[in-house]
């Protein structure tokens, strides 16, 4: 691999540390003697053979900004045979012979796709939702749950000064991490999310009492997998008749300058995918896992399921009564 050229891309949702990653990889693999192409909107311009190549002066002044450089974008021409056998000859067209591909389990699939057509190719897990199975943290999830949590104060205080309860509809996909962290660490009443069944009488239960004991605002954190957000403060409404209103974060989660763990942990798994290119790797995903860095296998990470936490969520429900 020494002396040949690799290309790095981003795929599917950005996540702050992205261009951390991206740093680390062209300059981890720059010191190493190989060539780096950048390939702008991920697997679409792969496709289209949006390469350029990249200097140690092109990811100068990024470890801190959020987003990435490299764009991203959804490619269903690549999710088909014809459109992956496009990008691995544009691959060709352009010598690269090694590929770095930041991004969450959607952008491990057609990684692991171009492995089996015979490119060397490692993942970095970038996503907010951290859902991604033999991480501790992916990259963006530590971030997103500082946003949050910054979020949940705000909202107590003009909360307070109504003395209403407020639902805050957080990101995830399907997985409640940012809910569950971001939640114990602002103080929610109430923390819904899909691996654990809730019910309405539960929340209620929860926000009576918190009032019977003078408390002025009642935080109910809900993860987007779960969904019904104003159904449910209606549904609090008729039967405890606290006004409650409905503030639903979105993509302010996806942005935002990286954390100091966001830009380590990119900083070391972005090192990591060029280390495994150069010893002949491909097929794996880069990680930190029960805090050390290593490397899985895309088999392995996208059969298994993630781990929940449910010491975590039991804290954050004995910490809230």
């Amino acid at each position: 691999m020494r002396n040949k050229s690799i290309a790095v891309l981003t795929s599917g949702g950005d996540a702050p540390g992205m261009n951390a990653a991206i740093r680390a990889v062209v300059r981890t693999a720059i010191f190493h003697g190989l060539k780096v192409l950048g390939v702008r909107k991920g697997y679409e311009g792969l496709i289209k053979g949006e390469m350029f190549e990249m200097s140690l002066s092109s990811v100068a002044d990024i470890i801190h900004r959020g987003g990435t450089m490299l764009q991203t974008a959804r490619s269903p021409e690549f999710a088909t045979p014809e459109g992956r056998e496009k990008a691995l000859n544009m691959m060709e067209v352009f010598g690269v012979q090694g590929l770095v591909v930041i991004g969450g389990d959607g952008s491990f699939r057609g990684a692991r796709d171009l492995a089996n057509m015979g490119i060397q190719v490692i993942g970095v897990p970038g996503t907010i939702d951290n859902d991604i199975p033999y991480c501790d943290r992916t990259i963006g999830f530590d971030t997103a749950v500082n946003t949050v949590v910054e979020a949940i104060g705000r909202i107590r205080d003009t909360t307070s000064s109504h003395n209403r309860a407020n639902i805050i509809e957080v990101m995830g996909r399907n997985s409640g991490d940012i809910s569950l962290y971001a939640g114990l660490a602002g103080g929610a009443e109430s923390i819904i999310i899909p691996e654990v069944n809730a019910s309405v009488e539960d929340v209620c239960k929860r926000i009576m009492h918190g009032r019977n004991r003078g408390k002025l605002h009642s935080i109910i954190i809900l993860a987007e997998g779960v969904g019904g957000a104003f159904e449910m403060a209606k549904a609090i409404e008729g039967k405890i008749s606290v006004e409650t209103r409905v503030t639903i974060l979105g993509h302010v989660q996806r942005g935002g300058s990286p954390s100091a763990f966001d830009r380590i942990l990119a900083s070391r798994l972005g090192a990591k995918a060029v280390e495994l290119l150069l010893e002949g790797d491909t097929s794996k995903m880069t990680s930190q896992y029960r805090s050390e860095i290593g490397a899985f296998d895309f088999d392995e990470v996208l059969s298994a399921k993630k781990e929940f936490s449910g010491e975590i969520y039991s804290l954050a429900r004995i910490l809230s009564i």
